[in-house]
């Protein structure tokens, strides 16, 4: 007989790294994860909706690249309750991910909760997301994606140049990488950030919505960077445009004068392990 899921239990938990509270969604259903107060995850029933705006503008930078027939190797630094992964899993058959995640005890209650894939489909591994990136081989995967927050900030040593360079070297030639840059108005971090990717790969590309970009608004900038172009197609404008959300692309000459902050480099940053 089939182990039936236990139903997620709505309320405030204690995790390994504070505490998270599961609420559900009554508005466009599902459920919503916070984590010590930060939303953090959005499950849907279908896993081929993603509620965060900045998850579907990756989902459309990973579309430009790769069609829904491609198997995929994607690595996630920084999991929560793997709404990407499981989109991912659903979108292109056959994909093989890992997703890693720092607090042990939110991997087991989203692995209990949720109809997430199973492995070798996706494995989920507890650790640190710099030390795992580090110790993984070169050239094997398709997509990384760093989604890893500590409140509403990337812990610095996922941001570094030398954490960078880790990324495009367990990348394969023409992968894809992509990071939820969350900042403030002012955008230092995520011009720095961009400034160290310029620095690392040969191409990058900024997307989000133009009050964002205008430094109107406090929110998320997604970061792509690779060793081949990143075109900014008319599909993939028309798709960005379309979203309930809006959202601009600016790649090449742009992306990098965006980029105009100091870059990140491990002796600048103060070392942290948390995720």
């Amino acid at each position: 007989m089939a182990r039936t899921r236990p139903e997620p239990v709505v309320g405030r938990h204690t995790i390994s790294t504070g505490v998270a509270e599961l609420v559900r969604d009554t508005v466009v259903g599902g459920w919503l994860l916070t984590i010590n107060g930060a939303q953090s995850s959005h499950i849907h029933p279908d896993p081929a909706v993603l509620e965060f705006e900045y998850m579907r503008q990756m989902a459309a930078l990973i579309a430009s690249r790769h069609v829904d027939t491609d198997p995929i190797r994607v690595l996630h630094l920084g999991a929560a309750a793997c709404a990407l992964p499981r989109y991912i899993a659903d979108g292109y058959p056959g994909s093989r991910q890992v997703a890693v995640e720092i607090d042990a005890e939110l991997a087991r209650l989203a692995r209990e909760w949720f109809d997430l894939p199973r492995a070798p489909r996706l494995r989920i591994r507890v650790g640190d997301a710099r030390e795992v990136l580090t110790a993984l081989t070169e050239h094997t995967r398709d997509v990384i994606v760093r989604d890893a927050f500590i409140a509403a900030r990337t812990p610095r040593h996922l941001t570094t140049r030398e954490f960078t360079v880790q990324v495009r070297r367990v990348l394969a030639p023409g992968g894809l990488y992509l990071a939820n840059c969350g900042d403030n108005r002012d955008l230092t971090r995520a011009r720095a950030e961009v400034a160290t990717a310029a620095e690392v790969f040969d191409h990058v590309a900024i997307v989000a919505d133009a009050a964002m970009l205008k430094g109107r608004r406090t929110g998320n900038l997604v970061l792509a960077a690779s060793d081949h172009p990143i075109e900014d197609t008319p599909e993939l404008i028309r798709t960005l445009l379309s979203d309930p959300q809006p959202a601009q692309m600016i790649a090449g000459r742009r992306a990098r004068e965006f980029g105009s902050g100091t870059a990140l480099d491990d002796s600048t940053t103060r070392h942290s392990v948390s995720d």
